[in-house]
C-alpha cells in the first residue's frame, strides 16, 4: 500500500460545538466523500495509534482519518479539502518522502496558507 510516491495524509477535524457523535458522523462523511476522489485510501484511524490529547470512540480516534493519495492526485485532495473544510479547526499531517509537515488552521485563510504550505513541502520533495 505505502509507495514512495504517494503521500499520506492525516486530517483531524476539531469542533467543540458537536458531540462526541456529531463528531463521528461528521468525520464519516468526510470520509465517504474523500473515497469518493481518485486515492489509493482512506480511512478512520484505529485506537492503537492515538496522537497526544485525542479521544477515542468505538475503535477510532474521534474525528480523525488517513487518506493515502498519489503525488497527481494530492492538489486535486487539497481543493477537496479547501472546499470542504474552509471555516473548520483542523489539523493536517502530510507525509512523503520520509518527512513530515503538520500544520493546523481554524480560519478559510489559515486553511489556504496551510495547504499552499503542504503543497510546497511535496512539491520540494
Amino acid at each position: 500500500m505505502s509507495s514512495e510516491s504517494n503521500v499520506k495524509l492525516t486530517i483531524a477535524l476539531s469542533n467543540p460545538d458537536l458531540d462526541a457523535d456529531e463528531q463521528e458522523r461528521e468525520t464519516r462523511n468526510l470520509l465517504r466523500e474523500i473515497k469518493d476522489l481518485d486515492i489509493e485510501s482512506a480511512e478512520l484511524v484505529a485506537v492503537r495509534e492515538i496522537p497526544e490529547g485525542s479521544k477515542a470512540l468505538g475503535g477510532f480516534l474521534l474525528g480523525v482519518l488517513q487518506a493515502e493519495v498519489s503525488i497527481a492526485n494530492f492538489k486535486k485532495l487539497l481543493g477537496f479539502l479547501g472546499d470542504r473544510l474552509g471555516n473548520k479547526t483542523i489539523e493536517l499531517e502530510v507525509e512523503a518522502n520520509g518527512k513530515k509537515l503538520k500544520v493546523k488552521a481554524s480560519s478559510q485563510e489559515e486553511l489556504t496558507v496551510a495547504l499552499e504550505a503542504a503543497q510546497k513541502f511535496i512539491t520540494a520533495g
